[in-house]
C-alpha cells in the first residue's frame, strides 16, 4: 500500500503537496481549482517525467539504434503496456497512441466509418455527448449519406434507454455514448448499451474522457469495440492519450494519416502499410507526453481508483447538498450514479458572471455550454456554472466556493 493511501482513507494534504500549481495565490486568493473536468492538475512525477526525457535522453523512437533513442522508444513503449493494462485490453497492439479523445474518435468515424458504413445505415449517440462525439459523427454521415440517430435524455440527466433500444435496427452500424458526461457528470449504463448494440451487430465507441481518472475500466468485461481516453484529464500531460480498438476491428481499418512509422515499404508504385498499432501512428510521435503519461497511471494506480472514487463521492455529495440550499439556485443533473460534477444554474444572474466573479476570489470554476450546446438546448438554458473534483480537493474548498456563490448572490441582487 502507497504511502499516499491507507485503507481508503487518502492522506488528502499529503496528495496536494504532490501538485505545484495547487499553492499559488490568484487575485491575492489561495487557489480553489474546481475546473477538473476540463483538464485536471499534473503531479510532480508526471512534470519530472517531462524534464527527464528533454534534460537527458530525448531522441526520435522506433527508427534509431543509439542508446538515447533505445532508452527513449523503451520508455514510450512502456507506457503503450501501461495503458493495455490500465483499461484491460487483451493485446497490446490494441492500444493506440492519439492527441487525445477527440482525435481518437474521428479517428474511427474517418477509418472505420468511411470503410464500412452505407447509404442508408444508421449511427447513433446520445443527448449527452460532447461535441466531439457528435461533429465527427455528422460528417460522415453527410458523406456516406447515413443517419445519426440521437438518445433522448431525461429530466434527471439520464439517457432513456427504453427510447434506445426501440432506435435500435438492423440499419445500426455505430453506437457512440459517453462513459460519463462532462457537463452533468451522469455516469451511463455502457455495459447494457453495449450489448444492446450487439444484438444488431453494430460496433460500439466509448467516450472514456470524463472517466479515466474515475473509474474501473475493463474492456474485456464491457465488451466496447472502441474505447477513447485523454491523458490530461487523468493528471497526465495536454496534448496524448489513446484508442483502443479490438484487433480485429483494426486490422481491418484503412490508415488514418500516411507518412513515416505506418508504413512497411514504400516505392513510386504502392506502399506497404505497416502492422497494428503503428499503422494509425505516422510521423513523429508526441514522446515525451507519451512517457509522462505512465507516470500517471502510476500515480492513479498508487492512490487506488476505489479510493479516489469515495472521496470524490464524498466531495461531490457535500457539494451537492450546500449547493441546492442556496437560494435562486438549480442543479442541472441530478442522477444517482456520477462522477464528481456538479453543474448548476443561479436564477437571473448570468454563469459567465458568476464564473467571473468567482475567479476574484481565486476561485476556479468552468462556465458555458462546455461543448454539449445540444445537452444545454434540452434543458431550456444557455450554460451553467460547472463545479468538478479532483482526488486533491477538499470540502474547505467546497466551503470557499459557497462562501463565493453567496457574496455573488448577494451582490447581484442587490445592485
Amino acid at each position: 500500500m502507497s504511502s499516499l493511501a491507507e485503507t481508503r482513507i487518502l492522506n488528502i494534504e499529503k496528495i496536494r503537496d504532490e501538485f505545484p500549481v495547487l499553492h499559488q495565490l490568484v487575485n491575492g486568493k489561495p487557489l480553489v481549482y474546481l475546473d477538473n473536468a476540463a483538464t485536471s492538475q499534473k503531479p510532480k512525477r508526471v512534470i519530472k517525467a517531462l524534464t527527464d526525457f528533454y534534460e537527458c535522453y530525448n531522441a526520435n523512437i522506433h527508427r534509431g539504434i543509439h542508446t538515447l533513442a533505445e532508452k527513449a522508444t523503451k520508455a514510450y513503449e512502456e507506457t503503450r503496456l501501461a495503458m493495455q493494462q490500465f483499461i484491460h485490453a487483451k493485446h497490446i497492439e490494441e492500444i493506440i497512441f492519439t492527441r487525445g479523445v477527440t482525435e481518437s474518435i474521428n479517428l474511427v468515424a474517418a477509418t472505420y466509418g468511411r470503410a464500412f458504413l452505407k447509404e442508408g445505415d444508421e449511427v447513433i449517440i446520445s443527448g449527452l455527448e460532447h461535441h466531439s462525439n457528435i461533429v465527427p459523427w455528422q460528417i460522415i454521415c453527410d458523406e456516406k449519406k447515413a443517419s445519426l440517430k440521437i438518445i433522448p435524455i431525461t429530466e434527471i440527466g439520464e439517457m432513456d434507454l427504453d427510447v434506445y433500444s426501440k432506435l435500435l435496427s438492423s440499419r445500426t452500424k455505430i453506437v457512440a455514448v459517453n462513459h460519463a458526461s462532462n457537463s452533468l457528470g451522469t455516469i451511463n449504463p455502457i455495459k447494457e448499451v453495449i450489448t444492446l448494440a450487439h444484438n444488431f451487430g453494430a460496433v460500439v465507441l466509448i467516450d472514456g474522457a470524463q472517466s479515466s481518472a474515475h473509474l474501473e475500466i475493463d474492456v474485456q468485461d464491457i465488451d466496447c469495440d472502441f474505447y477513447c481516453i485523454s491523458s490530461h484529464k487523468m493528471y497526465g500531460p495536454t496534448g496524448t492519450g489513446i484508442l483502443y480498438g479490438k484487433k480485429n476491428l483494426l486490422e481491418r481499418m484503412p490508415p488514418y494519416m500516411g507518412g513515416g512509422e505506418m508504413i512497411k515499404d514504400v516505392t513510386f508504385a504502392k506502399t506497404t502499410f505497416n502492422e497494428i498499432p503503428y499503422k494509425f501512428e505516422a510521423g513523429t510521435p508526441n514522446i515525451a507526453d507519451v512517457i509522462a503519461l505512465h507516470e500517471a497511471v502510476n500515480f492513479i494506480k498508487e492512490l487506488g481508483k476505489e479510493n479516489i472514487a469515495a472521496h470524490e463521492s464524498e466531495l461531490l455529495q457535500y457539494a451537492s447538498e450546500k449547493l441546492s440550499n442556496l437560494p435562486s439556485v438549480r442543479l442541472v443533473g441530478t442522477s444517482k450514479n456520477k462522477v464528481s460534477v456538479q453543474s448548476f444554474v443561479i436564477e437571473g444572474i448570468h454563469h459567465f458572471d458568476v464564473g467571473q466573479m468567482l475567479d476574484t476570489r481565486g476561485i476556479a470554476v468552468r462556465t458555458g455550454h462546455h461543448c454539449t450546446q445540444p445537452l444545454m438546448e434540452r434543458f431550456g438554458i444557455e450554460g451553467t456554472v460547472r463545479a468538478s473534483f479532483a482526488v486533491y480537493n477538499t470540502k474547505a474548498e467546497i466551503d470557499l466556493l459557497m462562501e463565493g456563490l453567496q457574496r455573488v448572490i448577494s451582490f447581484m441582487n442587490n445592485k
